[in-house]
Protein backbone atom coordinates (compact mmCIF):
# COMPACT_ATOMS: atom_id res chain seq x y z
CA UNK A 1 0.00 0.00 0.00
CA UNK A 2 1.58 3.52 -1.05
CA UNK A 3 1.25 6.25 1.34
CA UNK A 4 -0.95 8.93 0.89
CA UNK A 5 0.26 12.62 0.23
CA UNK A 6 -2.02 15.46 0.99
CA UNK A 7 -3.70 16.49 -2.32
CA UNK A 8 -1.24 19.58 -3.78
CA UNK A 9 -3.31 23.23 -3.17
CA UNK A 10 -5.17 23.76 -6.50
CA UNK A 11 -3.69 26.49 -8.17
CA UNK A 12 -5.84 29.64 -8.57
CA UNK A 13 -6.85 31.57 -11.48
CA UNK A 14 -6.26 35.00 -9.76
CA UNK A 15 -4.54 36.55 -6.79
CA UNK A 16 -6.69 38.65 -4.13
CA UNK A 17 -5.27 41.27 -5.97
CA UNK A 18 -5.57 40.56 -9.45
CA UNK A 19 -9.15 39.58 -8.61
CA UNK A 20 -9.94 42.94 -7.49
CA UNK A 21 -8.76 44.64 -10.42
CA UNK A 22 -10.52 42.25 -12.14
CA UNK A 23 -14.09 43.28 -10.42
CA UNK A 24 -12.57 47.19 -10.51
CA UNK A 25 -12.45 47.56 -14.53
CA UNK A 26 -14.52 48.53 -16.74
CA UNK A 27 -12.65 46.28 -19.66
CA UNK A 28 -14.08 43.01 -17.88
CA UNK A 29 -18.02 44.91 -18.35
CA UNK A 30 -16.50 45.51 -21.95
CA UNK A 31 -15.14 41.77 -22.36
CA UNK A 32 -18.83 40.32 -20.75
CA UNK A 33 -20.67 42.15 -23.86
CA UNK A 34 -18.19 41.84 -26.37
CA UNK A 35 -18.00 37.85 -26.40
CA UNK A 36 -21.48 36.98 -25.96
CA UNK A 37 -22.27 39.52 -28.81
CA UNK A 38 -19.97 38.19 -30.83
CA UNK A 39 -21.66 34.55 -30.36
CA UNK A 40 -24.38 35.95 -31.50
CA UNK A 41 -23.24 37.38 -34.77
CA UNK A 42 -21.23 34.02 -35.36
CA UNK A 43 -24.42 31.93 -34.97
CA UNK A 44 -26.23 34.11 -37.45
CA UNK A 45 -23.06 33.82 -39.93
CA UNK A 46 -22.86 30.80 -39.65
CA UNK A 47 -26.10 29.97 -40.76
CA UNK A 48 -25.47 32.69 -43.50
CA UNK A 49 -22.54 30.72 -44.86
CA UNK A 50 -24.13 27.66 -44.92
CA UNK A 51 -27.17 28.65 -46.38
CA UNK A 52 -24.72 30.11 -49.39
CA UNK A 53 -23.00 26.73 -48.92
CA UNK A 54 -25.87 24.65 -49.21
CA UNK A 55 -27.86 26.85 -51.98
CA UNK A 56 -25.53 29.12 -53.81
CA UNK A 57 -27.59 32.37 -52.98
CA UNK A 58 -26.46 34.89 -50.31
CA UNK A 59 -23.30 35.43 -50.67
CA UNK A 60 -23.60 38.88 -49.76
CA UNK A 61 -25.27 38.20 -47.01
CA UNK A 62 -22.39 35.63 -45.65
CA UNK A 63 -20.02 37.80 -46.66
CA UNK A 64 -21.35 40.72 -44.43
CA UNK A 65 -21.85 38.91 -41.83
CA UNK A 66 -18.38 37.01 -41.59
CA UNK A 67 -16.33 41.17 -41.79
CA UNK A 68 -19.27 41.60 -39.00
CA UNK A 69 -17.36 38.63 -37.39
CA UNK A 70 -14.39 39.35 -38.23
CA UNK A 71 -14.74 43.20 -36.75
CA UNK A 72 -15.58 41.90 -33.28
CA UNK A 73 -12.92 39.53 -32.92
CA UNK A 74 -10.37 41.71 -33.55
CA UNK A 75 -12.03 44.12 -31.25
CA UNK A 76 -12.35 41.35 -28.51
CA UNK A 77 -8.77 40.65 -29.25
CA UNK A 78 -7.76 44.26 -28.44
CA UNK A 79 -9.76 45.26 -25.34
CA UNK A 80 -8.94 41.67 -23.69
CA UNK A 81 -5.11 41.78 -24.15
CA UNK A 82 -6.03 45.81 -22.46
CA UNK A 83 -8.18 43.98 -19.76
CA UNK A 84 -5.24 41.07 -19.42
CA UNK A 85 -2.73 44.20 -18.91
CA UNK A 86 -5.07 45.83 -15.85
CA UNK A 87 -6.01 42.47 -14.16
CA UNK A 88 -2.27 40.33 -14.63
CA UNK A 89 0.34 43.30 -15.85
CA UNK A 90 0.98 42.30 -19.08
CA UNK A 91 -1.00 42.60 -22.59
CA UNK A 92 -1.09 38.96 -23.72
CA UNK A 93 0.14 35.47 -22.43
CA UNK A 94 -0.34 35.80 -19.16
CA UNK A 95 -0.06 32.79 -17.30
CA UNK A 96 -3.60 32.21 -16.83
CA UNK A 97 -4.66 32.98 -19.88
CA UNK A 98 -1.17 31.63 -21.58
CA UNK A 99 -3.31 28.70 -23.94
CA UNK A 100 -6.47 30.70 -24.91
CA UNK A 101 -4.16 33.53 -26.02
CA UNK A 102 -2.29 31.42 -28.28
CA UNK A 103 -4.98 29.88 -29.92
CA UNK A 104 -6.86 32.73 -29.83
CA UNK A 105 -3.70 33.86 -32.35
CA UNK A 106 -4.59 31.11 -34.79
CA UNK A 107 -8.63 31.69 -34.83
CA UNK A 108 -7.11 35.43 -35.74
CA UNK A 109 -4.78 33.81 -38.57
CA UNK A 110 -7.57 32.46 -40.28
CA UNK A 111 -10.09 35.08 -39.90
CA UNK A 112 -7.13 37.08 -41.34
CA UNK A 113 -6.54 34.67 -44.37
CA UNK A 114 -10.68 35.08 -44.94
CA UNK A 115 -10.06 38.26 -45.57
CA UNK A 116 -7.17 37.86 -47.69
CA UNK A 117 -9.28 35.99 -50.09
CA UNK A 118 -11.95 38.37 -50.09
CA UNK A 119 -9.77 41.25 -50.41
CA UNK A 120 -7.70 38.83 -53.34
CA UNK A 121 -10.91 37.64 -54.94
CA UNK A 122 -10.15 34.13 -54.39
CA UNK A 123 -13.26 31.77 -55.41
CA UNK A 124 -16.03 32.32 -53.27
CA UNK A 125 -16.61 28.08 -52.08
CA UNK A 126 -12.31 29.15 -50.96
CA UNK A 127 -13.15 31.90 -48.69
CA UNK A 128 -16.40 30.25 -47.23
CA UNK A 129 -13.86 27.18 -46.97
CA UNK A 130 -11.32 29.42 -44.89
CA UNK A 131 -14.32 31.08 -42.87
CA UNK A 132 -15.56 27.49 -41.64
CA UNK A 133 -12.21 26.69 -40.73
CA UNK A 134 -11.76 29.91 -38.31
CA UNK A 135 -15.43 29.59 -37.20
CA UNK A 136 -14.52 26.10 -36.03
CA UNK A 137 -11.38 27.52 -34.40
CA UNK A 138 -13.43 30.03 -33.03
CA UNK A 139 -15.74 27.55 -31.01
CA UNK A 140 -12.82 25.93 -29.72
CA UNK A 141 -11.54 28.96 -28.26
CA UNK A 142 -14.75 30.06 -27.15
CA UNK A 143 -14.53 26.85 -25.32
CA UNK A 144 -11.81 27.55 -23.81
CA UNK A 145 -12.70 30.98 -22.61
CA UNK A 146 -16.21 29.20 -20.95
CA UNK A 147 -14.06 26.57 -18.85
CA UNK A 148 -11.87 29.38 -17.44
CA UNK A 149 -15.49 31.40 -16.93
CA UNK A 150 -16.35 28.24 -15.08
CA UNK A 151 -12.94 28.27 -12.97
CA UNK A 152 -12.95 31.46 -12.03
CA UNK A 153 -16.61 30.90 -10.65
CA UNK A 154 -15.35 27.89 -8.70
CA UNK A 155 -12.30 29.72 -7.62
CA UNK A 156 -14.40 32.37 -6.32
CA UNK A 157 -16.63 29.77 -4.36
CA UNK A 158 -13.23 28.08 -2.62
CA UNK A 159 -12.12 31.41 -1.43
CA UNK A 160 -15.68 32.26 0.01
Amino acid sequence: MQPTSPAAPQRRLYTEEQRARRDATRWTLVQGILAPLQFLVFAISLGLVLWYLATGEGYAAATASILIKTFLLYTIMVTGAIWEKVVFGQYLFAPAFFWEDVFSFGVIALHTAYLWALFTGQPHGLQMGIALAAYATYVINAGQFLWKLRMARLDMEAAQ
